[in-house]
């Protein structure tokens, strides 16, 4: 049996594989790019938009600091409209509740609007095995499991996909005409999504936020495949993360403009619907049955982090790949989890392992550019040196731990660095030799850039003559 490479191996490879195709990098920059235009434009029709920032923050902060006592409450008023709230711990106790669930309800067929929380714990696969057809109603989820692929942005699904890939997709898996449409393209799919709602026995969605006051789910969409999700079948299963909670209804008055905002450039969402139980008496439509499952999933082990703790503040929104350098140019597939991008590179390692996913806060230039971008002012590139220490402090490598000893050691002796930079250019010169061949000691970072050479002088000894050349 063959055993799947390390995530570390696996991430260089998709990201060598994806930088070398340069036409679907120039597609993906193209899109973003647009992005960029739509959000500045909507940005500036806030009042002042870093007090946005600072506002959504200090909500965010209230209401993930406090979790016990929001959490409580939401379950209390929740429960008390006949909804149903199964707290799981981790992503195997979440799989199992609503498999257990499918089971004892007689369930045939399952639709699914988008909930990133239903692909970290893989309950596609899970249900799929048991023998559940489902469904994805979010056209671009839609598109990437008639792919078999996971989402390549956890906004902008198929965002690497080109119109003509798509309709040949459909031609393949539906039948469907070849179009280059995208209206058509999307009347394909709503067609075929139809049936699938009406036959439904199940719903699954996510969740953007939950409101403590009012015992409610708040759900953003711009397609109507939510709704119709949640309201058709006679179950409905919220699948969502614990640090989603907010404490007031009113809080959504900022966070849902932002959260437009900062994910796609738009003044508000299509459709922002809140949901607060199965259906009442004397209502037409709904649910019979609702059942929110509030994951864990090591989100408080991340809680229990005073220093990373506000990465757990994240609304989803996607901001950080969109202008994220790494991002635009390794693609989603390659970080080789759900949650790609600066954020992911944060909180991958908390929810899975530090030592098997640390990789991923290497993989960034440290811009800045995400926590620039972030509605809620998460300190992003920051958390990803805490991750890069962090990792060292708990697992030190040998050579790592020399080569850090000479360079501290070599700094606090002037005369030593002195020395060092008089004998650069002629290691430069021995480099030379050795340049491209198994024996290059920084073979792996020349393979793609040119080593910096020497300067012939020292800014010091070029300050010292300066001087002397005004005295």
């Amino acid at each position: 049996m063959i055993s799947a490479p390390e995530p570390s191996t696996q991430f260089h490879t998709d990201a060598d594989r994806t930088t070398a195709d340069e036409p679907r990098r120039a597609a993906v920059r193209k899109a973003l790019g647009n992005y960029k235009v739509a959000r500045g434009k909507t940005e500036s029709a806030f009042t002042s938009w870093e007090h946005a920032r600072d506002a959504a923050a200090a909500i965010k902060y209230e209401g993930v600091n406090h979790l016990d006592k929001y959490l409580r409450e939401f379950e209390e008023k929740f429960t008390a409209r006949g909804g149903k709230v199964f707290w799981a711990s981790n992503s195997a106790q979440a799989r199992e509740y609503i498999l257990g669930l499918a089971r004892e309800r007689g369930v045939k067929s399952i639709v699914k609007s988008k909930a990133m929380t239903s692909e970290e714990i893989h309950l596609n696969d899970a249900l799929e095995k048991e023998g559940y057809a489902v469904v994805e109603s979010d056209l671009g989820e839609f598109i990437q499991q008639l792919m078999h692929e996971p989402p390549y942005h956890f906004v902008f699904p198929c965002m690497h996909l080109k119109r003509e890939e798509i309709s040949a997709l459909f031609e393949r898996e539906l039948g469907s005409a070849k179009t280059d449409s995208p209206e058509e393209l999307t009347m394909i799919a709503r067609r075929f999504m139809r049936r699938h709602y009406i036959d439904a026995d199940m719903g699954i969605s996510g969740g953007n936020f939950i409101v403590a006051e009012t015992g409610m789910i708040s759900i953003t969409e711009n397609e109507g495949n939510a709704r119709l999700t949640t309201a058709l079948p006679k179950i409905h299963v919220a699948l969502i993360g614990i640090e989603k909670m907010v404490p007031k209804l009113a809080d959504l008055a900022l966070l849902l403009p932002m959260l437009a905002t900062a994910g796609t450039g738009q003044h508000l969402t299509c459709y922002n619907s809140i949901y607060g139980g199965p259906r009442q008496p004397g209502e037409l439509d709904g649910p019979e049955e609702f059942h929110v499952v509030l994951l864990d999933n090591h989100r408080t082990r991340l809680l229990a982090d005073p220093e990373q703790r506000d990465a757990l503040h994240c609304i989803r929104c996607g901001a950080c790949l969109n202008v994220c350098p790494i991002f635009k140019n390794i693609g989603g597939h390659a970080y080789g989890t759900t949650y790609q991008g600066p954020i992911g590179s944060v909180i991958t390692p908390h929810f899975r392992g530090l030592q098997d996913w640390k990789h991923l806060s290497g993989a960034s230039s440290l811009c800045g550019a995400c926590t620039e971008a972030c509605p809620v002012k998460i300190d992003i590139h920051h958390h990803l040196l805490h991750n890069r220490r962090n990792a060292v402090q708990e697992q030190k490598v040998w050579w790592e731990r020399l080569i850090w000893f000479g360079f501290v050691e070599l700094m606090k002796r002037p005369w030593a660095f002195k020395i060092a930079m008089r004998l650069a250019p002629l290691g430069q010169k021995l480099h030379a030799l050795v340049l491209g061949t198994p024996l290059d000691p920084v073979g792996a970072w020349t393979k793609t850039r040119a080593f910096p050479q020497a300067a012939a002088q020292s800014f010091h000894d070029y300050w010292q003559e300066r001087k002397a050349a005004r005295k």
